[in-house]
C-alpha cells in the first residue's frame, strides 16, 4: 500500500459534516479536474506543483491520481517552501530529489533556487500549481506560483491553477497594502496583509496587475461561499505548514506572524503556535489586560507562561498572551497586532521591545514603521488608514473574484 500523505479518510469528513461539524459539500480544483480524469490535460506532458496540501476529497495525492490519468502524463513535480511533504522548518533550504512512490523527479523552488529553470521545465507542455494557501500576503506559497507564471510565460507553456478555498473566508481585508515597488519572496503582491483571495483569483491578478502574457486556466473549486472557514467545507485540514496546525492558527496568523518581525516569540516550538506570543522580558499580565479593555471583539487575552523548544527563545522562560476565539466573524488579527504593538512601545513597561524595520516592511507592510512605531499615532487611527486601504483594494480585487 503506498504511504503518501496520511489524512482524514473520505467517510470520516462524510460523518463529520453529517454531525454538524461542517455544512458545505466542497469540492477542490483537484476534484474537479479529477471527476473528468484530468481529460484537460490529454496527451500533455504536466509539470505539478504542489505538496502535502494537495490532494482530493478522498484523501488521495494529487501526484498519485494524476500519475495514474489515462489522459494526463506527470512528468514532474515542483515543491515550495517546507518541502513536498510540508514537514520543513521555516526558511530551511531544500535539495531536489526523487518521489519514491512515482520516481519522479522533485524540483525543488526553495532551494538554490525560487525560480523553475528552463532544464526543469524543458520537455513539459503545461505547469499546473495545486497548494493549500493560507490567505496572508506575507505566506510564500503564493510567491511561488506566481514566480511560476511568469517563468511559464517566458516559455510559452500554459498555466494552471487547481483552485482551493481561502480557509480564512473570502469576505475580510485587513492590513496595509503593499506598494507595488516592493517585491520580495515574502512581499509580492500589491494586496493587503489579508487578501481575501483564492490561489486562483490571485492568479488573476497577478496576471493583470504585472502585465504577464502567460496562457492562464483556473479550474473553480465548487461549492465554496466567500464567507465559510476551510473547516466547514467538509475538507479535510492538512496542516500546510508545521507550525499551522489548525484553522484557527490560519485565521491568526496575518497579524500575530507580523510579531516575527520583532523580539517577540509566536509560539514555535510550543503547543500554540500563533495562537500565543511572548518573550522573557514581557509583562503579560499588564499587555492581556490591556488588550481586553481594547473593545477588540472575537476574541479573549489570557496571561500564560510557555517555554518554546525553538525559536528565538529557545529553552527560556517566556510570559506570554494566549488567544482564545470566541468568534471568527468578528476576529481582525490585525487590529490585535496593531494594539499590541503600540501598547509595547510603551517604553515604561516594554523597555526591551525591539523590531526589525526591513522584515516590517514585508510583513505588515511598509507604513507600519512609520505609523506605529514614529509617528505614535492612537490604534484607532492606524486601524482605520488600513481599513481605508483595503476599501481601495476591495475595488480593484473585484475585477478577479470567481465566488
Amino acid at each position: 500500500m503506498r504511504n503518501r500523505f496520511k489524512v482524514l479518510p473520505l467517510c470520516l469528513a462524510a460523518a463529520l459534516a453529517c454531525a454538524g461539524q461542517a455544512r458545505a459539500y466542497v469540492l477542490t480544483g483537484l476534484d474537479a479536474a479529477e471527476q473528468h480524469d484530468f481529460d484537460q490535460f490529454a496527451g500533455k506532458r504536466v509539470g505539478l506543483i504542489t505538496n502535502q496540501t494537495g490532494v482530493d476529497r478522498a484523501g488521495r495525492s494529487g501526484v498519485d491520481a494524476m500519475f495514474a490519468s489515462r489522459n494526463a502524463k506527470l512528468v514532474a513535480i515542483f515543491s515550495p517552501e517546507h518541502g513536498f511533504r510540508g514537514n520543513a522548518a521555516d526558511g530551511e533550504i531544500i535539495s531536489n530529489s526523487t518521489d519514491p512512490v512515482t520516481g519522479l523527479p522533485i524540483y525543488s523552488l526553495y532551494g538554490s533556487v525560487h525560480r523553475p529553470t528552463a532544464a526543469m521545465l524543458a520537455g513539459i507542455d503545461v505547469l499546473v500549481f495545486d497548494i493549500q494557501d493560507i490567505g496572508a500576503r506575507f505566506y510564500t506559497y503564493l510567491t511561488t506560483m506566481a514566480l511560476c507564471m511568469e517563468e511559464a510565460a517566458k516559455l510559452k507553456i500554459p498555466f494552471v491553477v487547481l483552485d482551493r478555498p481561502n480557509p480564512i473566508g473570502g469576505d475580510v481585508l485587513e492590513g496595509p497594502v503593499l506598494p507595488k515597488n516592493i517585491q520580495d519572496f515574502t512581499g509580492y503582491f500589491p494586496v493587503p496583509v489579508r487578501h481575501g483571495m483564492t490561489a486562483g483569483e490571485m492568479a488573476l491578478l497577478h496576471k493583470a496587475v504585472r502585465g504577464i502574457d502567460v496562457d492562464l486556466t483556473v479550474v473553480k473549486a465548487e461549492g465554496w461561499s466567500r464567507a465559510d472557514y476551510y473547516d466547514v467545507t467538509g475538507l479535510n485540514w492538512v496542516a500546510p505548514s508545521p507550525n499551522i496546525r489548525t484553522v484557527d492558527a490560519a485565521a491568526m496568523y496575518p497579524g500575530i506572524g507580523g510579531f516575527e518581525s520583532t523580539n517577540m516569540a509566536v509560539g514555535r516550538g510550543t503547543d500554540a503556535p500563533f495562537m500565543w506570543f511572548g518573550a522573557p522580558w514581557l509583562n503579560a499580565e499588564r499587555l492581556a489586560a490591556t488588550l481586553n479593555a481594547s473593545g477588540l471583539e472575537g476574541v479573549v487575552f489570557y496571561p500564560e507562561d510557555k517555554t518554546p523548544s525553538k525559536d528565538i527563545y529557545s529553552g527560556k522562560l517566556c510570559h506570554g498572551v494566549t488567544m482564545k476565539i470566541a468568534d471568527r466573524a468578528r476576529l481582525r488579527p490585525m487590529d490585535i497586532f496593531v494594539r499590541a504593538v503600540c501598547a509595547l512601545r510603551d517604553k515604561a513597561y516594554y523597555r526591551e521591545f525591539r523590531f526589525d524595520e526591513g522584515a516590517l516592511r514585508l510583513t505588515p507592510g511598509n507604513n507600519v514603521y512609520k505609523a506605529v512605531f514614529e509617528s505614535k499615532d492612537p490604534p484607532e487611527k492606524i486601524i482605520e488608514d488600513f481599513h481605508a486601504q483595503c476599501r481601495d483594494f476591495d475595488n480593484i480585487r473585484r475585477r478577479y473574484l470567481l465566488y
